[in-house]
C-alpha cells in the first residue's frame, strides 16, 4: 500500500517536468525547405552526392518532427519518395536485365549439357553387375538369405521386381 500511495506522489511531479520538456521540444520549429531544393527530387536523387542527400534528409526529418499539417505539398512529396522511392534496392532493374539473366542460364544449361556427353563419351563400359542376369540372381541369393522377411523380396506374395533395374547383358 505504502509503495502504491508513493508511487502516485511521484507521478505528476516527474510527468510535470517531463511535459515541460516535451512542449519545448514541440515548439521549436524548423524553417521550410525551399521549392528549388527539392523540385524534381525523384530524378536527382540518385545523382547527389551522398553528403548533400544526407543534409536534405535531415531537414526533412527535422521539419517531420513538427506539425505535419504545416509541411508544404513538395515537403511531403519528398519526404515520401526518399522514404519509400524506387531507390537503391528498392530501384527498378535495368532494361534487358531478364533477357541477360536467361541468356547466361542458357549458357549455363548448355555447357553443363556439353561436359554430361563428353563424359559418356570418353566413359567406359557399364559395371558387370548392371545387367539383367547379374540382378536376376541377387534375387535369388536374396530369398535363399530371407532377406527382408517381412516386406521384401523373402515376404509372402511378394509381386515386386526386387533388385532387376537393368537391361539384358548384350553379347
Amino acid at each position: 500500500m505504502f509503495r502504491t500511495s508513493l508511487t502516485r506522489a511521484v507521478r505528476p511531479a516527474v510527468l510535470g517536468r517531463a511535459s515541460g520538456i516535451a512542449a519545448q521540444v514541440q515548439r521549436r520549429q524548423a524553417h521550410a525547405i525551399s521549392n528549388p531544393t527539392l523540385a524534381n527530387i525523384e530524378k536527382r536523387w540518385e545523382g547527389m552526392p551522398p553528403q548533400e542527400q544526407a543534409e536534405l534528409w535531415m531537414a526533412l526529418r527535422d521539419r517531420m518532427k513538427a506539425n505535419w499539417a504545416e509541411l508544404t505539398l513538395q515537403e511531403k512529396k519528398a519526404a515520401y519518395y526518399i522514404a519509400f522511392g524506387a531507390h537503391g534496392p528498392r530501384a527498378l532493374p535495368p532494361p534487358g536485365e531478364g533477357w541477360k539473366v536467361a541468356a547466361y542460364t542458357a549458357i549455363g544449361v548448355g555447357v553443363s549439357f556439353a561436359f554430361f556427353v563428353a563424359i559418356r563419351m570418353f566413359a567406359g563400359p557399364a559395371p558387370g553387375t548392371m545387367n539383367k542376369e547379374y540382378q536376376e540372381a541377387t534375387n535369388e541369393y536374396l530369398k535363399a538369405q530371407n532377406s527382408e522377411p517381412i516386406s521384401g523380396l523373402s515376404s509372402e506374395g511378394y509381386v515386386g521386381k526386387g533388385m532387376v533395374q537393368s537391361a539384358p547383358k548384350k553379347n
